[in-house]
């Protein structure tokens, strides 16, 4: 059992080590070197790049609000998940460093381009991050904590919250760095479109990995078919009395709600028990109860 739970959190902390990663080098080469402040703490420690000349390092600014922040996520998140945003925090502030070090040209000449595949990317990684558990610190630890007892998705929590930062940019921009209200606009325009972007792909890739499915089997070998379910998944099965209107015959047809990734694996047992069967498949949007979510407070 101990063997089994640290694979489980080394697979989980290397997950969340790669997907850090590739955010640092995707934030840094699409948006930051592109001169656009997108949202969180990087945003706010991309103005203070700028302003300070370039003398100070994004992953130093967010380093520092982000152990304030851990303080507060330590009490409220529990220490689970404290321990990865400590993780998570140290990794996160050390690749940016390093990124910017080593990353001195925006990937793409097209700041349009840069804005939507960064904020793409940065999405993606950071809703695997998320489902792992762990967080890159910032605002998305104030949206984790949104999360727990609201049914608040994260990726919209950031986006409120983001809609503040990228809006003071406009006043650091015009105010600081001598930008032209249009100038000003313009970044601050690619900065909302990238949070946009970023927000969306968050919430697809968290969707996607808790996604169910509702499945209706009509078969006459329906307890085999039950009984495997049950046995090699581990899945609840209803079993609902019918009566087809065609044929008048009495009939039984089995429920059984799934996670999307499990589905597949219905379909077999279904083709290997009876492959005569008839099965029809809908998508849900949420499922709680036991071996799914939870409703929260």
């Amino acid at each position: 059992m101990q063997k089994t739970t640290f694979f489980k959190e080394f697979k989980s902390y290397t997950i969340i080590t790669f997907f850090l990663a590739l955010y640092s080098v995707s934030i840094v080469g699409f948006i930051i070197n592109s001169g656009i402040v997108g949202g969180g703490l990087t945003g706010f420690g991309t103005m203070i790049y700028y302003l300070s000349g370039k003398l100070i390092p994004v992953g130093y600014s967010t380093f520092l609000i982000n152990s304030i922040l851990l303080l507060i996520a330590l009490k409220v998140l529990g220490k689970n998940f404290g321990a990865k945003t400590i993780y998570a925090i140290f990794l996160i502030s050390l690749f940016i460093t390093l990124a910017q070090r080593y990353i001195t040209e925006p990937f793409l000449d097209d700041v349009t381009l840069s804005t939507v595949i960064g904020g793409a990317i940065v999405g993606f990684c950071l809703g695997s991050v998320f489902n792992q558990g762990g967080s890159s610190g910032g605002t998305d630890i104030v949206a984790m904590i949104v999360n727990k007892y609201r049914e608040i998705s994260p990726g919209r929590m950031i986006f409120y919250m983001d809609i503040f930062i990228i809006g003071s940019a406009f006043m650091v921009f015009h105010f600081f760095m001598d930008k032209t209200i249009l100038e000003a606009f313009r970044l601050v325009v690619y900065g909302f479109i990238s949070i946009a972007v970023s927000s969306y792909t968050i919430d697809w890739t968290m969707l996607g990995q808790q996604q169910s499915v509702q499945m209706f089997i009509f078969s006459k070998k329906h307890d085999d078919i039950a009984s495997a379910i049950g046995t090699n998944l581990h899945r609840g099965v209803t079993l609902i009395h019918g009566k087809g209107w065609y044929t008048k015959e009495e009939t039984e047809i089995l429920l059984v709600i799934v996670r999307k990734t499990e589905m597949r694996d219905v379909l077999q047992i279904v083709k290997r028990v009876d492959p005569h069967a008839f099965t029809s498949i809908g998508t849900v949007t949420d499922v709680y109860g036991q071996g799914f979510s939870q409703i929260k407070n």
